[in-house]
């Protein structure tokens, strides 16, 4: 137990500042919202089709590609995803109060 007066960390915290795959976790960051942003603009591409029904020579060709991108960068984001988890280790025997969650997890 603690004593009343100190500061306790939380888990959270300290594995938020213990990453050493720095560059990994932003590359999966940046898939996910090219990802989110991508769906979002082919969503608004496929409403302008159907409502507005735009006769530009070059609509037909501009509209798929965001549906393109939003499957390009859902693969992007699985596999850049399932690294990540693959090369997570967990903490170890030393590592303090961290310790108890992943005994109860397994």
């Amino acid at each position: 137990m603690t004593d009343p007066g100190r500061p306790t960390r939380l888990c959270r915290e300290r594995r938020r500042h213990r990453t050493p795959h720095g560059r990994r976790d932003r590359a999966v960051q940046y898939a996910g919202r090219l990802l989110c942003w991508s769906l979002a603009t082919a969503m608004a591409s496929a409403a302008t089709d159907i409502l507005l029904d735009p006769r530009a020579p070059w609509w037909p060709y501009t509209w798929p590609a965001p549906w393109i991108l939003t499957g390009a960068s859902a693969l992007t984001w699985m596999l850049l995803q399932a690294r990540e988890k693959n090369t997570d280790d967990p903490p170890a025997d030393n590592e303090g109060p961290c310790q108890d969650e992943w005994e109860r997890a397994a």
